[in-house]
């Protein structure tokens, strides 16, 4: 009975000690960038109803929810995604705003998912949407929020993988293909299975510039020339007003300074089907999964009765801090932490010196000496506590003792 009380349930853990600091020195930094941008921080319920993550918004499969129901009978889920309660936020508390809205969260999200093992269900998202402006210019203000937030939280090595739904979706029009053909034909490409996708395509009588433009899509993935060759596969309107896009949101990426980061994916594809334009994910070493993920979805705001263009993105802290762990970037433990011992008889004198060293913003810890226990003891508990300064009476007089230079190197950013 205690083994189970004392085990989280699978997919979710406790995070403590030195990683919890980490991880909210991460999300600072993270929220700083996003305020510095003018995002103003808003917070929706951990639950909602059903609908506001149904099939018909195209987020997380049914099967994937964490459902249950409150006493009037109502379905309720935990979400398993904020865009969607920002898009009804938005439409209930905006309704008569005409101009942009830039608002940024972070929240934690639940998936009840068994794709793979050792895959957290419940992860903390910290990101940032911009409702009622279409343009360019706004797709690249949030990658170039995206690349300013992994800088800031210390990556120096990563790439923002970008795409455009309508290019892979107008080519799919255009085949016409029956529904359990074209998801087997977008598992194909989501996975660079270029066999795949010819033998699929082989045996169809599909226009041949057609089927080479479908074949071609898990090889268009690079650098900006990637967008060159895909001009070729370009058999649609639609498809070359994606490119023609890309290549705007590229040059203002190259205003930014950011362009390094950017790559191209145009067989990108997210099982969130709201997307409608861009579609990005920012890789790194040390994880197999997006730090970083995001896209407009233009007309996800309709289902709750305010139609307006929009975009998002979010960064999953954990990946990212997995991320940095298993680069050795240290991060949040340059933390100054004075731990100031006492005896009982001491403890007005203590009490005083700790509430002076935290007005001038140095953290204290106060503990009160065991009679059995020796400066030593204390000496070894405060550098696992990862303690800087260790301070103590000794003859009647107060010494302070360095425990480790604390140095406050900047991240690098352009």
């Amino acid at each position: 009975m205690y083994k189970q009380i004392l085990h989280t349930p699978e997919g979710v853990r406790d995070i403590y000690n030195g990683e919890c600091r980490r991880k909210q020195f991460i999300q600072d930094q993270l929220h700083q960038v996003l305020v510095s941008y003018g995002y103003e921080d808003i917070q929706t319920p951990t639950f909602e109803f059903f609908d506001v993550f149904s099939r018909e918004i195209g987020t997380v499969p049914s099967r994937e929810l964490y459902k249950f129901f409150d006493r009037e009978g109502n379905t309720l889920v935990l979400r398993p995604d904020v865009t969607p309660s920002i898009a009804r936020a938005v439409a209930k508390y905006f309704t008569e705003e005409d101009m942009p809205v830039r608002l940024c969260y972070m929240a934690n999200t639940f998936i009840n998912s068994s794709e793979l093992q050792g895959r957290l269900k419940e992860t903390t998202q910290l990101g940032a949407e911009l409702i009622g402006d279409g343009s360019a210019e706004t797709d690249a203000e949030l990658l170039a929020l995206v690349v300013e937030s992994l800088l800031k939280a210390g990556l120096k090595e990563f790439q923002v993988s970008v795409g455009h739904v309508d290019f892979f979706q107008s080519l799919l029009k255009e085949a016409g293909l029956p529904e359990e053909m074209e998801l087997e034909l977008r598992e194909f490409i989501s996975n660079k299975n270029i066999f795949g996708v010819k033998e699929l395509l082989d045996p169809l009588e599909l226009p041949d510039p057609l089927k080479e433009a479908l074949a071609s899509i898990p090889n268009l993935f690079g650098s900006v020339d990637v967008l060159d060759r895909a001009e070729s596969c370009a058999v649609s309107a639609d498809a070359k007003a994606a490119l023609a896009r890309l290549r705007k949101i590229y040059r203002l990426m190259e205003y930014y300074g950011y362009e390094k980061y950017i790559t191209f994916d145009l067989g990108v594809v997210s099982k969130y089907k709201y997307y409608t334009g861009i579609i990005f994910q920012a890789y790194t070493y040390g994880t197999g999964e997006a730090v970083a993920k995001g896209g407009r979805y233009d007309t996800l705001m309709d289902h709750f009765g305010k139609p307006a263009p929009a975009i998002g993105f979010v960064c999953v802290t954990d990946r990212l801090l997995s991320a940095l762990n298993r680069q050795n970037i240290r991060v949040g433990m340059n933390r100054p932490l004075t731990l100031l011992l006492y005896y009982p008889e001491e403890a007005q004198t203590a009490i005083a010196c700790a509430g002076k060293l935290r007005q001038t913003q140095e953290d204290t810890e106060l503990l009160c000496m065991d009679a059995d226990k020796n400066v030593d003891d204390y000496r070894a508990y405060a550098k696992k506590r990862d303690v800087s300064k260790l301070c103590y009476y000794k003859d009647g007089y107060f010494v302070a003792e360095t425990l480790k230079e604390i140095e406050r190197p900047g991240v690098e950013r352009r």
